[in-house]
C-alpha cells in the first residue's frame, strides 16, 4: 500500500475491509489522533478503539451503535450511507440503514425530520399556552380582590368595582 489515502476520494469505502479498519484508515489519512477524534465526537478513546478494532461486545448495539458510526463517518467526511451499509453487513442487531436526503441549510435536520418533530408535539403547545393565560388571569383577579394592585393601575371601572 504505497498509495496514500485521500479523504476526498474515499467517499465510498471498500466493502471488504470492514467498518472499523475503514474508519481507522480514514482517520489516519487525515492525520487525526484518537484523542482529537474523541474530543470532537464526545466519545471516549476506549469506545473509538473498540469501534476501530470491531470489538462489538464492548460497544452498545442497535441504534446507539449506528449513531456512533454515523457521527464518526460525518466527522471523517466520508459517505455515511456506505459506512452504515458496511456496519449492517457486519452487525446483525442494527436496524437497516435508510439514507435520508439532507437539507444543507446548516440546521442539521432533514425536511423529513421536521415533519416527525411537529407530529410528536401533537399540538400540546397551545394547551400549555391556554393554561398559562388562565392561571395569569386568576392570579391577577386574586391580586385585585386582595387589594394588592394600586388604583392607578386599574384603567377600567369594572376592575375598580372588583376591588371593593
Amino acid at each position: 500500500m504505497s498509495e496514500t489515502l485521500d479523504p476526498t476520494k474515499q467517499s465510498a469505502p471498500e466493502a471488504g475491509s470492514g467498518v472499523g479498519p475503514t474508519l481507522r484508515e480514514l482517520r489516519l489519512a487525515q492525520s487525526c489522533t484518537l484523542n482529537e477524534a474523541s474530543t470532537r465526537l464526545k466519545f471516549s478513546v476506549r469506545q473509538l478503539e473498540a469501534l476501530e478494532a470491531q470489538e462489538w461486545s464492548q460497544l452498545p448495539g442497535g441504534q446507539p451503535l449506528r449513531g456512533m458510526v454515523r457521527n464518526y463517518a460525518r466527522f471523517l467526511e466520508t459517505d455515511v450511507s456506505a459506512v452504515l451499509v458496511m456496519l449492517e453487513s457486519q452487525v446483525s442487531d442494527t436496524a437497516a440503514p435508510k439514507p435520508v436526503p439532507r437539507d444543507h441549510s446548516g440546521s442539521g435536520l432533514a425536511s423529513t425530520d421536521l415533519g416527525l418533530y411537529a407530529e410528536s408535539r401533537g399540538g400540546s403547545g397551545w394547551i400549555w399556552i391556554l393554561i398559562i393565560i388562565v392561571l395569569l388571569l386568576v392570579a391577577g383577579f386574586y391580586a385585585i380582590d386582595r387589594g394588592w394592585v394600586p388604583d392607578q393601575w386599574l384603567v377600567f371601572d369594572w376592575l375598580k368595582d372588583l376591588k371593593k
